[in-house]
């Protein structure tokens, strides 16, 4: 999530609330970095000490494809439609969700929002329908740094509606690169942590769901969730328009790569998409 708005996921704006479209492309971490005016009012912290984001409305559209779910066998294709929003410390977008930044200067931001939670899946996706994990909502808060042309960010996610109810820690580290006025990649690398009741409810079966599904029991606890390096690229056709592709691979760590619902530990991932700055 990060002054920068996140293919993560899939992402809806309805009534000022920023939703994502659908549970596959929140477990992506591709950024599109808003707005796309000029190049002095770039989002992404490049290393000089420029102050804060400016304020702007960004909007775009494109399509992901990637796993069902992190370890599925199965690959889907995904439109999405992206937000990001801010004016002075409020903001909406797509890794952080709806909230404020009391903190926002050429070094840190930090804040708190209400964001959507997407890891999900259908009974027709895992193996023998043997469950079925539905979206939610939790509250996050986030601290990031930005020194030396990196940017570093470390956020916390409490799930409190729908989903698994679990906590969900992520650090990331990107570094943006402007080639020119124009053009900009930004290599990033990302890790998250989840605690037991998280993993247990996502990639566990238990005793009455093994006895009905034939799967064997399983249960990973806490620990690390997974792992995932991107490279993405935005290129600026005008002042208020722009476009962007993205690629990278996401592989599960720990004892969840062992669930019995996972086929494939290790997946590739890769999106485009046009946005728009008013």
């Amino acid at each position: 999530m990060r002054q920068t708005l996140r293919f993560c996921n899939r992402v809806v704006v309805s009534a000022g609330a920023l939703f994502w479209i659908t549970s596959a492309v929140a477990q992506t971490s591709t950024e599109i970095e808003p707005p796309l005016t000029a190049p002095a009012q770039s989002s992404a912290y490049n290393g000089d000490d420029d102050g804060p984001e400016e304020d702007h409305i960004t909007i775009g559209a494109g399509g992901l494809y990637q796993p069902a779910y992190m370890g599925a066998g199965k690959y889907e294709f995904q439109p999405i439609l992206a937000v990001d929003i801010k004016r002075g410390s409020f903001f909406v977008n797509f890794d952080n969700g709806i909230g404020f930044a009391p903190v926002d200067n050429e070094t840190f931001t930090v804040g708190a929002g209400i964001v959507a939670v997407f890891d999900s899946y259908d009974r027709e996706d895992v193996p023998n329908r043997f469950n079925k994990i539905d979206m939610g909502a939790g509250a996050r808060g986030f601290v990031s740094v930005r020194q030396f042309g990196f940017e570093a960010t470390a956020g916390l996610t409490q799930i409190f509606a729908g989903n698994t109810k679990g906590m969900i820690a992520d650090f990331s580290l990107s570094r943006p690169i402007e080639v020119n006025e124009r053009l900009s990649i930004t290599p990033s690398i990302e890790t998250r942590w989840a605690n037991a009741k998280n993993n247990d409810r996502f990639y566990g079966v238990n005793a009455r769901q093994a006895q009905e599904s034939g799967l064997r029991q399983f249960r990973p606890g806490a620990g690390l969730l997974d792992a995932e390096a991107e490279l993405g690229l935005q290129y600026r056709l005008t002042d208020h328009i722009g476009f962007g592709v993205a690629g990278g691979v996401k592989t599960l760590l720990g004892k969840v790569k062992d669930s019995p619902i996972v086929r494939k530990k290790t997946a590739p991932f890769g999106m485009g998409f046009l946005a728009y700055t008013f």
